[in-house]
């Protein structure tokens, strides 16, 4: 999946991987796709969260050696 912009939260505990994305987001176009990694394991459900009440769409989610990723697609 490609993404219009990159959040590298990796190392960043909950909550600021999902703040640093909410004010990321704002940034760029409706429509664009927001890629995050973060360690968090809690990032999992803290980006589930996110997006249903903020409405923005989460394309995918994978962990991969302990990194996870996020593909957020911005709604308004």
């Amino acid at each position: 999946m490609k993404a219009n912009k990159l959040l590298d939260a990796q190392g960043l505990n909950c909550p600021l991987p999902v703040l640093k994305a909410r004010k990321m987001l704002k940034d760029i176009p409706e429509g664009a796709v927001l890629e995050v990694l973060a360690t968090d394991p809690g990032s999992v459900k803290d980006f589930q969260a996110f997006c249903r009440q903020t409405g923005n769409q989460l394309l995918q989610s994978t962990e991969t050696n302990g990194v996870y990723s996020f593909f957020i697609k911005h709604s308004e």
